[in-house]
C-alpha cells in the first residue's frame, strides 16, 4: 500500500517540476518577445501619428 503512495509522490512530483521547467521558459520567451516589441515601438516612434 505505501508502495503506491509513493510512486503517485513521485509522479506528482516530477510532473510539478517539468511544469516549473516549463512555466519559466514561456515567461523568458514571453518577457524576450515584449523587450522586442517595444524596441521596435520606440524605433518607429517618429513614424506614428495620433
Amino acid at each position: 500500500m505505501s508502495e503506491k503512495i509513493y510512486t503517485t509522490m513521485k509522479s506528482v512530483g516530477i510532473g510539478n517540476l517539468v511544469m516549473g521547467i516549463l512555466f519559466i521558459a514561456v515567461g523568458i520567451a514571453g518577457g524576450v518577445l515584449m523587450i522586442i516589441s517595444g524596441g521596435r515601438l520606440l524605433k518607429k516612434k517618429s513614424e506614428i501619428l495620433f
